[in-house]
């Protein structure tokens, strides 16, 4: 049998492991669960996609073997199935963007033994006929990406992904790894116990979260002019026609994105802009330029990121303050992934915390706003699904444009499966009952009130002395 090594050299076409990899590796081979926390663009998959080319196919007709990848986003697990089957691994993804003809083409593959990597989302666990397909295979590894989501402390909670205890009975409880770039000591804990695990039976590896390469600035600035001035110094340090690598400058607002597009355009600095409101072929496109480097300058609100495995991203420049260190070090860790020397700067302006309150406000509403809205969707069906969002917003927000708490609620009901789209209610059927975490009143003002905390872990880093250090605190590896 092919070492560890000799994968790693035929397939990613590396000489040598990375820091912990090969202990990692090592000991999922040896049948141990792992929660693996490493900076970003250090090489986290590497620790499961080794040991699933391990139980690769030996012999034509052989079905071996199966890793099962979790993985929070349709566009991320796309990226990356692709990277690995340009390098000739059999992996593939199951999920909502496929065709039903497609998907169906995928299971019966699946059935037949043809991949030994598969990522699907948690979401994918309702469906019965991806649970009677799966049954058919051994899963040997369950790789759970993005861990974070497990928890309800961590910054981008998935509802699905706490069902992952018992996602893990239905394939017989193999060996489960967790990955993550960012997860603060209560965070990792909650992580092992979402796992359905105890902490005895889990050995944690974590790099730490330092990043030598990366040149952490803050800049006090007073609007949006100073903003500009800002900006440019930085596209002039590393923009210039005889460099290379590109940038990414994030807004918390389209609106303000729009704004700042509209002034470089005037200052004839060539870029693109990439936000939620875009249509998603229109995304894919700029996402690609920009990769393939036909790009070198994006405008992005935090919709941009996630997949984005660049190397040569020689800066991120947030032109306002992000909502927590979570966030803040998810985005800021784009840049640099080649080791060499890379800015991020936070231009601080601190009128802006006033957006990212109201945001924390719409994205926490409380018990009782929850109910309401649950009572309209199951009361008001017919209307709710002539007249729309709209409609269940001017009776829910007494009219405020920019209120968006309604908005979370559906989302929120949809990750849950009361729901099937929280987008479009035109079809509207209301498949459960109110969750019992939308209905505590405790618990949805215990969420607000983390939230606001890290919120304020932020000013506190702008105002530190040493920022390294407060990173290294916060997330508990100081």
């Amino acid at each position: 049998m092919k070492s560890a090594h000799e994968f790693l050299q035929h397939y990613f076409g590396y000489s040598e492991f990375r820091g912990t990899q090969a202990e990692i590796i090592e000991h999922v081979n040896a049948g141990h669960h792992s929660l693996v926390i490493m900076p970003t663009g250090s090489g986290k998959s590497l620790c499961f996609q080794i040991p699933a080319l391990m139980r690769s196919p030996k012999s034509p007709g052989e079905r071996p073997p199966i890793t099962l990848v979790l993985s929070p986003l349709i566009a991320l697990m796309k990226d990356q199935v692709d990277t690995l089957q340009a390098k000739g691994i059999s992996a593939t993804f199951v999920n909502s963007s496929l065709s039903r003809k497609d998907r169906e083409k995928r299971y019966a593959a699946v059935a037949r033994g043809d991949y030994c990597l598969l990522y699907v989302t948690p979401e994918r666990f309702r469906k019965a006929e991806f649970l009677e397909i799966i049954a058919q295979r051994e899963v040997k590894l369950l790789a759970v990406d993005e861990a974070h989501c497990i928890s309800e402390w961590g910054h981008d909670f998935r509802p699905d992904y706490t069902r992952v205890a018992e996602f893990r009975a239905m394939l017989g409880n193999p060996v489960t790894m967790a990955l993550t770039a960012t997860a603060t000591l209560d965070v990792q804990q909650d992580i092992v116990r979402q796992l359905g695990l105890d902490v005895a039976e889990v050995r944690t590896f974590h790099e730490g979260i330092d990043r030598p390469n990366l040149d952490l600035r803050v800049e006090e600035v007073w609007e949006a002019d100073e903003k500009e001035e800002s900006m440019e110094a930085v596209f002039d340090r590393w923009l210039t026609p005889d460099s290379k690598g590109s940038g990414i400058v994030y807004f918390t607002l389209i609106r303000t994105l729009l704004e700042f597009s509209e002034r470089l355009q005037a200052a004839g600095i060539d870029h693109v802009c990439y936000h939620g409101d875009l249509d998603r072929h229109v995304r894919r496109n700029i996402q690609d330029d920009f990769m393939k480097g036909r790009s070198r300058l994006v405008l992005a609100t935090n919709a941009f990121g996630m997949g984005i495995d660049k190397e040569d991203i020689r800066f991120v420049v947030h032109a306002d303050i992000p909502g927590s260190m979570e966030s803040y070090y998810q985005e800021i860790g784009r840049a640099g992934r080649d080791g060499k020397p890379s800015e991020c700067t936070l231009l601080y302006d601190q009128r802006d915390l006033n957006t990212q309150i109201e945001f924390i406000r719409w994205t926490n509403p409380d018990a009782e706003f929850c109910e309401r809205v649950y009572h309209h969707l199951t009361h008001s069906t017919e209307q709710i699904r002539a007249f729309g969002i709209e409609w269940l917003r001017e009776r829910l927000c007494d009219r405020q444009r920019h209120d968006r708490r309604v908005e979370t609620v559906l989302s929120l009901l949809q990750r849950h499966g009361v729901i099937q789209d929280e987008i479009d209610l035109s079809n509207l059927i209301v498949e459960g009952g109110l969750p019992e975490s939308l209905a505590d009143e405790e618990g949805r003002a215990a969420k607000l009130l983390r939230d606001q905390k890290k919120l304020y872990a932020l000013v506190q880093y702008v105002q530190s002395a040493d920022r390294r250090q407060f990173i290294r605190e916060y997330f508990g590896v100081a």
